[in-house]
């Protein structure tokens, strides 16, 4: 059996998103969603045992709390290799763990065909810019894009607040704090108060998990800084929704005329199967107007956003459909593709003929 080193090599090697170390199956990468084996050698629970010890000693990391709790989650480094997010948990009685590689590089955005339009948003200087998606959507590696582009472009203190850091900065034009939460501070909503006293100019929370965070954080985008978050929503006005209906029924006026008033973008993304076997991101680009800010703070014309979405192609919007649309004319993805990844696709099978 190799050493957990090798197959955290290879892993990255071969631009494996995940590693999985369970009993009953050689370890597996995961490839563009697909399951991959190292190997042919079956995992048994002293295996999966051995290699999980090998993590915990490459982290410096007591294995006690596991070993008592059940689960654990942490962070470990390879020097020249790349940074490990680590889930190690138990299951039928073995030790089990999945391991999400970050790669010490930020990925080019033109390779993964994230669009112009999105990066303009690291132009934004204060406001609430919103990433939002499905879990695996791609919403953290668009995130690291649009800090890299700040990063690389202006002067400015960027403090980035994760669980857990999945992308490493190096400070450029920039300063890029990076704190991870559980280990640098207790909770996204006790890091997002101190780090208005840090002097941000620019602030990624990577989840804004309850009403308490989701209210810090439109404060926090009111006083002039540029605030950069994640929900697992799909779409504007999900989204939109998302966050009013975190409040009471009594405060939901006011976040609604407060949101109005902070919100600059949403971004919604969702990853393709492409004719190559890979995956293809397709965005709906949210970019608030007078129109806009007027539907948000009425819950009655909420439903209109899309509306205004699809015809906003001169001031930088696109719908998902739009974008799925454009996907396939530029002969990326197939015509079936379409149909099952379109939010309206009636509409767009006529388009098809």
């Amino acid at each position: 059996m190799q050493r957990v080193e090798e197959y955290f090599r290879r892993a990255v090697e071969d631009g494996a998103s995940d590693l999985f170390i369970i009993s009953g199956s050689p370890v597996c990468e995961k490839l563009d969603k697909r399951l991959h084996m190292i190997g042919s050698e079956v995992l048994f629970p002293q295996h999966t045992k051995e290699l999980i010890t090998e993590i915990y000693q490459l982290a410096e990391r007591d294995i006690q709390r596991f070993e008592e709790e059940g689960d654990d989650d942490f962070s470990c480094a390879v020097p020249g290799l790349a940074r490990f997010r680590v889930n190690t948990y138990k299951q039928r009685g073995s030790m089990a763990a999945v391991v999400r590689v970050v790669a010490f590089d930020i990925p080019d955005w033109r390779t993964l065909h994230i669009p112009e339009g999105v990066m303009e948003l690291a132009d934004l200087t204060h406001g609430m810019v919103l990433v939002t998606g499905t879990a695996g959507s791609g919403k953290s590696t668009t995130q690291a894009c649009i800090i890299d582009r700040i990063n690389q472009t202006r002067e400015a203190h960027v403090i980035t607040l994760e669980d857990p850091i999945e992308h490493l900065h190096r400070n450029r034009k920039s300063i890029v704090s990076q704190r991870e939460i559980a280990i640098d501070t207790h909770d996204y909503l006790a890091a997002l108060r101190a780090c208005l006293r840090q002097a941000p100019d620019v602030m990624l929370l990577g989840e804004m998990r309850d009403h308490e965070t989701i209210r810090t954080a439109m404060t926090a985008a009111e006083t002039g800084h540029l605030l950069i978050a994640t929900l697992h929503t799909k779409g504007a006005v999900n989204t939109i929704d998302r966050i009013v209906d975190t409040f009471p029924g009594d405060q939901q006026g006011q976040v609604r005329v407060q949101l109005s008033m902070v919100l600059q973008a949403v971004v919604s993304q969702q990853l393709l199967p492409d004719k190559n076997g890979g995956l293809v991101p397709a965005y709906e680009i949210m970019r608030i107007n007078d129109a806009i800010r007027n539907m948000i703070r009425d819950s009655g014309k909420t439903h209109q956003i899309d509306g205004a979405i699809a015809s906003g192609g001169g001031e930088g919007m696109i719908s998902m459909d739009q974008s799925i649309m454009k996907l396939y004319q530029a002969g990326l993805i197939e015509k079936q593709t379409v149909l099952d990844y379109a939010g309206n696709p009636e509409s767009l099978k006529r388009r098809l003929g």
